[in-house]
């Protein structure tokens, strides 16, 4: 028996996957045209027989009322927690701001100067800086002797060498070239000695005293 064609038009609605329910409650394919120009059927749908499409929709539409349903949550819950987060920062506010001010308030004490005076808290660090100043000048004078000291001490030992050197040159001995360079230094080594206040011998002068005329 030939399948009648029903007017799509009379179905109530067509679902995702195209099947038409008409008002009597029958669901079908409507029939439509090929691209090379024949008819397809009208195919009835057997009752109870949802296609994927439709399932997806349905479990979609669920899952959507849901999401939204849980994104309303309890009527009160969430404003409750709202307060009692807000009223949590605005102790931990307060708390940062008095810390806060206590750290300007002590800040601003160590700074305080009075009429006459210095800053309290800074008149013993400054005597501590003109303490070390004075002994950082006292010390000044006695390192530079040393140093002195020392490094008449190593042209004395160089000039020593050199005129060993010089003898054995003088005795018909022959010399390195690297010794030969020390003994023609003797007298630059010298004029570095006297520079510094010691003889050829590296023994310290003694300032002549000039008496009154």
């Amino acid at each position: 028996m030939p399948s009648v064609a029903t007017d799509p038009s009379s179905a109530t609605f067509t679902s995702k996957a195209g099947i038409a329910v008409t008002n009597d409650g029958e669901r079908h394919i409507p029939s439509s045209k090929r691209s090379d120009g024949s008819v397809r059927k009208e195919i009835r749908v057997r009752p109870g027989y949802r296609p994927p499409e439709d399932v997806e929709l349905y479990k979609n539409r669920t899952a959507e009322a849901w999401k939204s349903r849980a994104g309303y949550g309890v009527p009160g819950a969430e404003v409750v927690s709202v307060d009692k987060g807000a009223a949590a920062s605005n102790k931990n506010a307060k708390r940062r701001e008095a810390r806060k001010k206590a750290a300007l308030a002590a800040s601003d004490e160590a700074g305080l100067e009075i009429d006459g005076g210095d800053a309290i808290g800074h008149e013993p660090k400054t005597m501590g800086t003109t303490q070390a100043n004075k002994d950082t000048t006292a010390a000044e004078p006695v390192d530079a002797g040393t140093e002195k000291e020392k490094e008449a001490k190593k042209l004395s030992k160089k000039l020593r060498q050199a005129r060993e050197l010089e003898e054995k040159k003088e005795k018909g001995d022959s010399l390195l070239p690297e010794q030969f360079q020390k003994v023609i230094r003797i007298n630059e080594l010298i004029r570095q000695l006297n520079s510094l206040g010691f003889d050829a011998d590296g023994l310290k002068k003694e300032k002549s005293r000039e008496g009154p005329p």
